[in-house]
Parts: C-alpha cells; structure tokens; sequence
C-alpha cells in the first residue's frame, strides 16, 4: 500500500519559522515532523511514499531525497504553487495508482497507529478525527449528526 503525505502548505500561523523552512521540516524532539510520518508509515506496512510539495518544495526534496536512509521509496509530486488539499491529491493519482492509498498531513504530530490503516477492511475510505485542541475549538473539519465531513470554511472538500 502506499501511502500521501500533504506537504506543500506555506506554513503562514508558523512564521517566522516558516519563511526559510517548510513547516513539515520543523523540528521537534530531535527531528523532524514529516520524518516522523516517514517511519510510522514504513513501519506500519507501508512500501512507498509520494510527498506533495510546494512552498520550499526543493528544500524538502533535498532534505528527505529518494526514501533510502528511511527505508522506503519516496517520490515527489511538485506544485510549485500551493493546490490546496484537494488540487495536490488530485495531481498526485497518477503517482499513487488506482489502490487505495493512506493520506497525512504532514505537519502534525500523532500517536494513532497507522498500521491499522493498512489492514483489509470493508469500506474503502477511513477518516481518522481527533478532538479539537484549545487553541483552535473550531477546528478545520468537524462531522455532522449524521456522519458526514464538512469543513469550517478553510478547506475545499469537493
């Protein structure tokens, strides 16, 4: 299976340590956020990456290169310009193939075991919530009474 992580946001509520560096560079703990992604998803079951870049894409790039001292294959899927969630998804598909396909954010930080992402289940599409932290109660997404995923006007689900 493979697996997306979302890396090609300007990092803007992180400034000023976003403006040479992109956010999921950003170190915490010794490391940084998307390396983190990288060796769950490896060691959750996952055998290839694609990252979406954007802003300070090359950095990124450069930083992580072809996946070989993480031990999985990571390509790139550059943008250049920002595409939001649903236009960097949409650019990547024909790397990630027709399979389903595990998708991160980059710029977070979770405990969840994403293994269990990668094991056969009977629906095809599983969204993964969390509680909305203290400092933004509203949050981006939120689901409905009847289950349903509706974003808090930031995000284009489309």
């Amino acid at each position: 299976m493979k697996a997306m992580i979302l890396a090609a946001g300007y990092g803007k509520r992180m400034r000023p340590l976003t403006d040479h560096t992109p956010k999921p560079l950003l170190q915490a703990g010794g490391k940084a956020l998307i390396e983190y992604h990288i060796e769950k998803l490896r060691d959750g079951g996952i055998d290839s990456l694609v990252i979406n870049t954007g802003w300070l894409g090359d950095r990124l790039a450069a930083t992580l290169g072809d996946g070989r001292r993480f031990g999985i294959p990571i390509v790139y899927s550059h943008e250049g310009t920002p595409l939001e969630t649903a236009g960097g998804i949409r650019r990547a598909l024909p790397l990630l193939g027709d399979a389903p396909f595990v998708l991160v954010n980059g710029d977070i930080w979770t405990d969840f075991d994403l293994s269990r992402l990668v094991t056969e289940r009977p629906d095809p599409v599983h969204l993964v919530l969390v509680d909305n932290p203290d400092h933004h109660p509203g949050g981006d997404f939120h689901l409905t009474e009847g289950g349903r995923v509706r974003d808090n006007g930031e995000h284009r689900l489309t």
